[in-house]
């Protein structure tokens, strides 16, 4: 299961609901991975060279060898950080084809579903699955305590409930593909 980040830096809030997400995953068996930012960023789609780029390669590599895609961005004047958008322009249905998606937003503010949309129909484009289950998270200032922990409970469980479809959906589609 791979983990994709809209921002460069891990410990951004949605790099942190990767991580809380993730850690869900592996305690019901899936084994996970995150596409670090911070230590290997990916060219703008259209630079010179950019398909040919050695992180782009290790990108797709990653991506092929995943059964699952667990994505969080923030959401920026409606819609995904151009960090998410340039990750998923890179990949294709040779990677996605028949392979689940998880779900995630955060907003400063108050809490609605167009980067969810935005990142649904993208991930249907290259043949992913997305799973039904997905969370938005409002005023995310105030989702976490100082130990990285989500403050409320049933904010966590939709986390949680995500991650079970993930693993459940990712299993499925694995057998049939």
């Amino acid at each position: 299961m791979m983990g994709i980040c809209g921002t460069y830096s891990p410990d951004s809030a949605n790099g942190r609901m990767l991580e809380i997400a993730l850690a869900y995953c592996e305690e019901m068996g899936a084994e996970t991975v995150i596409w670090d930012n911070s230590v290997n960023s990916l060219p703008f789609v259209g630079e010179d060279g950019c398909w040919s780029h050695p992180s782009v390669e290790e990108y797709k590599e990653m991506a092929d060898s995943s059964d699952a895609f667990m994505l969080s961005s923030p959401e920026y004047h409606g819609t995904m950080s151009g960090v998410m958008k340039n990750h998923l322009d890179f990949l294709s249905f040779d990677q996605t084809s028949g392979k689940a998606f998880g779900l995630m937003s955060t907003l400063g503010g108050q809490s609605n579903s167009n980067t969810l949309n935005h990142m649904r129909i993208s991930a249907r484009w290259i043949h992913g699955w997305v799973v039904p289950e997905q969370v938005a998270i409002g005023n995310v200032r105030r989702a976490f305590d100082d130990a990285g922990n989500l403050t409320d409970e049933k904010l966590d469980q939709r986390v949680r409930d995500l991650a079970a479809s993930l693993v459940k959906t990712a299993e499925y589609l694995r057998g049939i593909r």
